[in-house]
């Protein structure tokens, strides 16, 4: 979301925060009071200055569906529980994401095999992180 964009209060959904809520992980939604603990600690906006799991949370609660369900950043989350572990308000924001995912494939916002393809994303970085890792390591006892 820009900072210029325009939000139209008849397309907002009052509902979604509650829809949010009432799946297993978004129980402690509203408890967010945008702290900013969870984007200052995820390994993700470090790499994306966009990327803010703050912003996200205001948006499910401003009822912009469209918008959290059409966006890419649920599924740039890597679900380490980093932000988790440090948020004041327990809002397990990795939960969250995993119940947006859920939301968009279900209406059809995401591509059915998207989970598939992550999947496999995340398995092709984590052989490339450990190569990495290996051949570092290795070069060092040398």
């Amino acid at each position: 979301m820009s900072e210029e964009q325009v939000i139209n209060v008849s397309e907002l959904d009052a509902k979604f925060a509650d829809e949010v809520i009432s799946y297993p992980g978004g129980e402690h939604l509203r408890k967010c009071f945008a702290c900013g603990t969870c984007t200052a600690g995820c390994p993700v906006s470090e790499i994306d200055e966009n990327y803010s799991p703050r912003r996200l949370i205001r948006q499910i609660l401003f009822g912009m569906r469209k918008e959290v369900l059409t966006s890419p950043a649920i599924w740039y989350c890597l679900v380490c529980y980093r932000c988790f572990a440090h948020c004041p308000q327990n809002v397990n924001f990795p939960d969250l994401m995993q119940v947006l995912r859920y939301i968009a494939i279900r209406e059809k916002y995401a591509a059915p095999d998207i989970v598939e393809r992550i999947s496999e994303i995340d398995k092709r970085v984590q052989i490339l992180r450990h190569d990495l890792i290996k051949y570092d390591v290795t070069k060092q006892e040398h």
